[in-house]
């Protein structure tokens, strides 16, 4: 089955509140969080508001009414949690600044969160997956009439896909990349995760040869002075969107046809997962991923002893 859009996060254009604008300026300026983060703050408030009216004569009556249609709507936990800690972040900083005579969210309760990773792909189908994009690489270049910047972009999939299952990035992290943060002489690319958090990520030979023939041949077709020193661009030369990384790789799986894996935090699960099948540790992971705290890596344990368990069923005689 597949999963329940969100489509409500999405509110109609309208003049922002006030009160928004000024609390996600507290967020972008005095909390430095990343774009991406703010965006999800700002949509959940703008529909919360757009349901329940002025912010300012926000209850609790009204947060957990707003919940409920969402859980209604058929909203996963994980979604419901994210808006909840939106709001409860909200009221916390309106009740300070003296916009609420009190912080209606110190009651509400979250849902217990949904401990399912996505999808994970099997060695062989990563196997596939990079075979496939520099197949396409190949055929866009050796073609009858060439098409340089289907080509450029074949080599900037390749080596997107590449990067991402190399190192478990994120998606916004991947799209913040600069050419400056590679030491391509060590094979080590300097991420900044959340909370503006800086960290060194080792990368393998062939995401190396990948981002080479990028940097090399593809990256030049694409480029114009609005690149400034943005490491993979989209095809008018800016910086690539984290939707067109989505869209990119969810075709790329969706063409396995072997798989129900889609999306690049599905590339991030399946390196963490592979890492540790490989007899990497808990903190190493943890390192690599950027996880404040190593009770989200623990997660992928479940993973592997799924696998475990699996390849036990198979090989032993007599389970």
């Amino acid at each position: 089955m597949a999963p329940v859009q969100d489509r409500s996060a999405e509110p109609a254009a309208a003049a922002e509140p006030e009160l928004i604008t000024a609390f996600i300026d507290h967020l972008r300026h005095e909390r430095g969080l990343s774009a991406q983060t703010i965006r999800a703050y700002r949509s959940d408030l703008l529909q919360l508001a757009q349901r329940r009216g002025p912010l300012e004569q926000l209850n609790l009556a009204g947060i957990r009414s707003w919940l409920g249609e969402l859980h209604e709507a058929g909203l996963s936990r994980n979604t419901l949690n994210r808006k909840t800690a939106s709001v409860r972040a909200f009221t916390a900083w309106a009740h300070r600044r003296g916009h609420l005579p009190e912080d209606p969210s110190v009651r509400l309760r979250t849902a217990r969160r949904s401990n399912h990773l996505p999808d994970v792909l099997q060695h062989q189908h990563v196997e596939q997956l990079t075979g496939h994009l520099a197949e396409a690489a190949r055929e866009t270049a050796h073609a009858e009439e060439p098409d340089r910047i289907a080509h450029a972009i074949s080599l900037r999939d390749a080596a997107m896909v590449e990067l991402l299952y190399a190192t478990g990035m994120r998606v916004s992290e991947l799209s913040g990349l600069d050419l400056s943060s590679f030491e391509t002489g060590r094979r080590m690319v300097r991420l900044l995760g959340k909370g503006n958090k800086e960290r060194i990520v080792p990368y393998g030979v062939p995401a190396e040869s990948a981002l080479r023939a990028w940097l090399d041949h593809g990256r030049p077709e694409l480029a114009t002075p609005a690149s400034a020193q943005a490491c993979f661009l989209g095809r008018r030369g800016g910086r690539v969107d984290v939707r067109t990384v989505r869209r990119v790789v969810d075709a790329q799986l969706a063409r396995l046809g072997t798989t129900a894996a889609r999306g690049p935090h599905a590339l991030r699960h399946t390196a963490a997962t592979h890492l540790l099948e490989g007899g990497a540790d808990l903190r190493t992971v943890q390192e690599l991923l950027g996880h404040a705290s190593l009770s989200t890596t623990q997660l992928y344990t479940h993973v592997t002893i799924d696998t475990l368990r699996d390849a036990y069923g198979q090989a032993h005689p007599r389970a």
